[in-house]
C-alpha cells in the first residue's frame, strides 16, 4: 500500500475579522495621535506619528478585540463603525488638545500686561502665529508633560475609552457636548486663573502711570511706562512660573484622570 500523507490544514478564517478590528481600532487610536499635543505637531515626522499610532493599536486592539461584533457581509455597519471610531478619536484628541490651549490664554494675557503682545513667532505646538510668551508657555508645558510621565495617562485614556465609548455604539451626542463645553470653560478659567497676578500687577501699574501723568504732564509716560512694564512683567514671570506650571500640571492630570476612570 502507498505511504498516507497528511496534509495539514490552516484556518485563516478569522484573518479577515482581525483586520477589519485593527483598522477600526486604529481610526480611533490614530486620530487622536494625530490631534495630542507634542505627538501630532506637523513638526513631528509622518512616520514617527504613523508607527506610534500602529505601535499602540497593536498594544491595545488584543485586549479589546472582542468589543467589536463585525459582520463582513454587510458594508453599511462597517462604514458606520469606522466613523463612530473616528468621532471617538476625533473627541479624545480635542480634549487633549484644548488642554495645552490654556497656556496660549495665559500667554496671550501675559504677553498683553507687559506691554508684548504685539510680538509674535511661529507656534510650534499649534503651527501658526502666537503671542512669544504664549509660545514659551507652551513648549514648556508639553515638556513637563513628558517629563513628569504625565503622557502614560493619555494611554490609560485610550485604553478606558473603550470602557466609556463602546464600539458599535451611537455615542451621544449630548455627553459629547458637555464634555467638550466643560473642558472649553476650564480651558479659559485655567487660563486667566495662571495669569491672574499678571492682571493684578498691569491694573495697578497703569493705575499708577495715569495717576504719573496727571501730576507730571510734561513727562513722556508712555517711553517710561514701556521698559518699566516689560521688565517687571519678565521679573514677576521670574518669580511666579513655577506656581503657574503646576496649576496647570494639576489641571491636565485632572482632565487626564477624567478620561481614564481606572487609573
Amino acid at each position: 500500500p502507498g505511504d498516507r500523507r497528511r496534509h495539514m490544514q490552516i484556518d485563516v478564517s478569522f484573518l479577515p475579522l482581525l483586520a477589519a478590528a485593527f483598522m477600526l481600532s486604529f481610526a480611533r487610536i490614530g486620530t487622536m495621535v494625530m490631534l495630542l499635543p507634542g505627538l501630532g505637531e506637523m513638526t513631528v515626522s509622518p512616520r514617527v506619528r504613523l508607527a506610534l499610532a500602529l505601535a499602540l493599536t497593536a498594544v491595545i486592539m488584543p485586549l479589546h478585540r472582542n468589543d467589536y461584533q463585525i459582520d463582513m457581509r454587510a458594508f453599511g455597519p462597517v462604514l458606520m463603525t469606522l466613523g463612530q471610531e473616528l468621532l471617538i478619536g476625533v473627541v479624545l484628541g480635542m480634549l487633549a488638545r484644548l488642554t495645552i490651549a490654556s497656556l496660549s490664554i495665559a500667554g496671550s494675557i501675559v504677553a498683553q500686561q507687559m506691554g508684548l503682545g504685539f510680538v509674535t513667532s511661529v507656534d510650534p505646538t499649534q503651527g501658526q502665529q502666537g503671542a512669544i510668551v504664549g509660545n514659551f508657555l507652551g513648549v514648556l508645558g508639553i515638556t513637563l508633560i513628558f517629563a513628569t510621565d504625565m503622557h502614560h495617562l493619555i494611554i490609560a485614556a485610550l485604553n478606558d475609552s473603550y470602557t466609556v465609548f463602546r464600539p458599535g455604539e451611537i455615542p451621544i451626542l449630548g455627553d459629547i457636548a458637555n464634555i467638550l463645553t466643560t473642558t472649553i470653560s476650564g480651558t479659559f478659567r485655567i487660563g486667566v486663573q495662571i495669569s491672574a497676578p499678571f492682571l493684578v500687577i498691569g491694573l495697578l501699574f497703569n493705575l499708577g502711570l495715569g495717576v504719573l501723568s496727571r501730576l507730571m504732564p510734561q513727562l513722556q509716560v508712555f517711553f517710561v511706562g514701556m521698559p518699566l512694564s516689560i521688565l517687571a512683567g519678565l521679573l514677576l514671570l521670574l518669580l511666579v512660573i513655577g506656581a503657574m506650571m503646576m496649576t496647570f500640571l494639576d489641571y491636565v492630570e485632572g482632565v487626564l484622570h477624567l478620561l481614564a476612570p481606572s487609573t
